[in-house]
């Protein structure tokens, strides 16, 4: 009688998780981040001259958010500070803090979709400090800890009329080359092989797939470098020989990033930086077309949700700059696309958002709900309203050097130690080129968002006193 009853009590439970999996209907979700990849790196953006064929198809069938922020950064690697502030949810000021803190209560973004029942899986780039990988996800491909290796004599290039160090398809190179194929094509391969393994299962997946890609150094195969004669290509409207002050605002010569290039900038450097960024992106671009279409050859009863997005922005040249250590729009801003079966197509929402928005969506479509002390906030009201409005200001931070703030259409940067502001029409001047600040029918404007500022440093937990090192207008009225 026991074995009978306990006969009928296994097949109970058997049709009941059954039918607990027949009725979850909880979408796969893949996320696709990229490395330096600007607001300006997609073709279906804007920009003629990138060819991203996979990315403009994404585009097409989803919804872009092209007022999407990141919040800054405490350390000149600035894709450190982004990663952190998505896996432990909190804003620029405490994320530092606060990864090793969740990761071991297990309640860091991936390990929260754990709790739930989801299959979570990373390959890729991690550059999280305070946690590893294996911490948070439940398996872990080929994980990279930063960028791939560079070569002192790759920087301070090209110079007119002088041989050329540096070759981007060379495979015996090292950086992306190393081990023998492709970081961008090795990280395909893993996702690819992460979709076939986790679609074999019952549960709902989450997949972290993390490009080093297009960070420098900007290497790909000599057919994608060869779709970009550097005389075909167009300067950025904004492009600039120097930046200038930039040693007391943390952009001088002796910052990684910017010695990527000479001094001062010229045409011919830009161009051939130009065309390697897109080079490399482009082929970022093919990648990803390979995870789509494995994607699409793997059979699942779950619809997937895509989230493509970057981990910072990059000037290459706007405003005498290279890197994306800088508050302009070209690094504090990147491109976020989402395509899933409640979201609009082909659709542009220019609500003000913060790229690590997409944890607080992601965990309210896996069933979690957005944890309470979590900053940031779901995407889900406009997908059903792209032109609802977004936050009323978005916040920036890059050390103790600068300070953002905009409200999609007014923008403010400081530069605290040198006591200067810069304001911007963003509406009229989409690439900063006119500073507003010494305009008298401007600066309320640039008041009203000084005030805000000292708001959402509160609200950031950014302690720097901007009371005696902003200008005088400012602080009268702050």
């Amino acid at each position: 009688m026991i074995s009978v009853r306990r006969t009928w009590w296994v097949l109970w439970a058997s049709v009941g998780i059954w039918s607990a999996a027949a009725h979850d209907t909880r979408p796969n979700i893949l996320v696709l981040l990229a490395d330096d990849l600007a607001p300006d790196g997609l073709g279906a953006w804007g920009n003629r001259d990138v060819r991203t064929p996979n990315l403009d198809r994404l585009v097409e069938r989803g919804l872009s958010f092209v007022q999407t922020y990141i919040q800054g950064t405490w350390t000149p690697a600035v894709c450190i500070a982004s990663r952190a502030m998505l896996m432990c949810g909190q804003p620029l000021w405490r994320a530092q803090a606060e990864v090793p803190t969740r990761a071991r209560s297990q309640t860091t973004w991936p390990q929260l979709l754990r709790t739930v029942g989801y299959f979570t899986a990373a390959t890729g780039k991690w550059h999280v400090p305070g946690a590893q990988p294996e911490q948070l996800f439940e398996t872990t491909l080929r994980i990279t800890t930063g960028m791939p290796r560079d070569e002192r004599h790759w920087y301070g290039r090209p110079v007119e009329g002088q041989p050329d160090p540096f070759c981007p398809w060379d495979p015996t190179a090292g950086g992306y080359w190393q081990g023998g194929r492709h970081w961008s094509e090795v990280q395909a391969d893993d996702a690819i092989d992460l979709i076939r393994t986790a679609s074999t299962g019952s549960r709902p997946w989450f997949l972290y797939i993390a490009f080093n890609a297009p960070h420098d150094p900007r290497q790909s195969p000599k057919e994608f470098v060869d779709l970009y004669p550097p005389d075909q290509l167009r300067l950025p409207s904004n492009f600039r020989p120097s930046h200038d002050p930039d040693k007391a605002i943390g952009l001088g010569p002796k910052l990684r990033d910017e010695q990527l290039a000479p001094f001062p900038r010229t045409p011919y450097a830009i161009r051939h930086h130009r065309r390697e960024y897109y080079a490399i992106i482009s082929h970022l671009d093919q990648q990803v077309g390979r995870i789509l279409a494995a994607l699409d050859a793997t059979p699942s009863p779950r619809p997937t949700w895509i989230f493509f997005a970057s981990d910072n922005g990059l000037a290459v040249g706007r405003h005498g700059l290279m890197g994306k250590q800088n508050m302009y729009q070209h690094s504090i801003r990147v491109p976020m696309v989402v395509v899933g079966s409640d979201v609009p197509s082909n659709r542009v929402c220019r609500a003000p958002v913060y790229m690590q928005d997409l944890t607080a969506t992601i965990l309210e479509l896996a069933g979690v709900g957005v944890p309470h002390d979590w900053y940031w906030q779901s995407l889900m009201p406009f997908f059903r309203n792209p032109d609802r409005r977004g936050r009323d200001a978005i916040y920036g931070a890059y050390l103790t050097f600068q300070r953002m703030v905009t409200d999609g259409t007014w923008k403010l940067i400081l530069y605290p130690p040198v006591r200067q502001a810069r304001l911007f029409h963003l509406v009229e001047d989409p690439d900063e080129l006119h500073d507003r600040s010494d305009d008298p029918a401007a600066r309320p404007q640039g008041q009203r968002l000084f005030r805000r500022l000292l708001e959402l440093q509160k609200e950031t937990g950014d302690e720097l006193d901007l009371t005696e090192s902003v200008p005088e207008w400012l602080k009268a009225h702050g």
